[in-house]
């Protein structure tokens, strides 16, 4: 019973945290979270901000504020239970459970994180908090049940992290199977679109949904599939290692206010030969 008054459902959860602020400029300073990596896909730690460009809508911005390496972090690990997961032998819910403990592992004490459990009622089974130990307790306890309205329970991982002060992220892991979900996929990218959140879906099965890559584009994230779901611990800490090697790039925008909502594109470029560099593709302003 004790277990039970511990499950909140998602959507009721999103209503009570009220209107959620979306990424904005206004007249404070567009932030933007860059990841940079070398050919071999490690992380590029030594850059300044003299080595970034940022333009907005085609005109380029000044950088005015700029730091690099350790952020605080918010983190939403949304792991699906549904019964696809959860058949057979070396189940595919055993090896995602493991790969989300990996990735609390490898936070930083002060780091939050929220477990969101993905099934026919999509519920978050561990607020967020710094309590890492209560995030591993509720992962452990999840047992395969339900089906996979799976872009539902991303839109509201969304909703549920966006309040949360700092950095914020999303991890979801799922074989990417969407059931009987009200929210379609460009709704979803849309949604992902309007908030502050970097979103890393993890696909793992036999295919990864076209979305997945698209949320992650918008977002700043990064999209992974794994035929081997034995792959999944890795994956994950490579993630958290991600996660605490970003750039955060400031600026407050030279165009003229608009009255009303807009969206606007956000291009990154980085002075270093070989360097890749992703972060989100644009805002909307207020």
């Amino acid at each position: 019973m004790l277990l039970e008054t511990a499950i909140v459902p998602l959507f009721a959860l999103a209503l009570a945290e009220g209107t959620y602020a979306q990424f904005t400029s206004g007249v404070n300073l567009v932030e933007v979270y860059a990841t940079v990596t070398d050919r071999q896909g490690g992380s590029v730690a030594d850059l300044t901000a003299a080595d970034f460009h940022v333009s907005e809508d085609g005109t380029a911005q000044t950088i005015t504020a700029f730091a690099a390496g350790e952020f605080p972090l918010a983190v939403a690990v949304g792991v699906d239970r549904s019964f696809s997961m959860g058949a057979g032998r070396g189940a595919r819910l055993d090896l995602a459970k493991s790969a989300a403990r990996a990735f609390i592992d490898a936070l930083k004490p002060a780091d939050q994180v929220m477990v969101i459990a993905i099934g026919s009622d999509t519920s978050v089974v561990a607020p967020l908090s710094t309590n890492h130990e209560a995030a591993i307790a509720a992962i452990d306890r999840l047992d395969a049940w339900g089906t996979t309205p799976l872009y539902d329970a991303m839109a509201g991982a969304l909703d549920a992290i966006q309040p949360a002060k700092g950095r914020r992220a999303l991890v979801v892991l799922s074989d990417g199977t969407d059931r009987y979900s009200d929210t379609t996929a460009a709704a979803l990218v849309e949604q992902a679109r309007r908030r502050d959140v970097i979103v890393y879906p993890v696909a793992v099965g036999a295919r990864r949904p076209a979305v997945f890559a698209e949320i992650a584009t918008a977002s700043g994230g990064r999209s992974f599939f794994l035929a081997d779901p034995r792959a999944l611990a890795s994956t994950l800490t490579a993630i958290a290692t991600e996660l605490r090697s970003q750039y955060l790039l400031g600026y407050t925008p030279s165009r003229v206010t608009a009255a009303e909502p807009s969206w606007h594109s956000i291009d990154v470029a980085v002075n270093r030969p070989g360097a890749r560099i992703r972060a989100r593709d644009g805002y909307y302003s207020k």
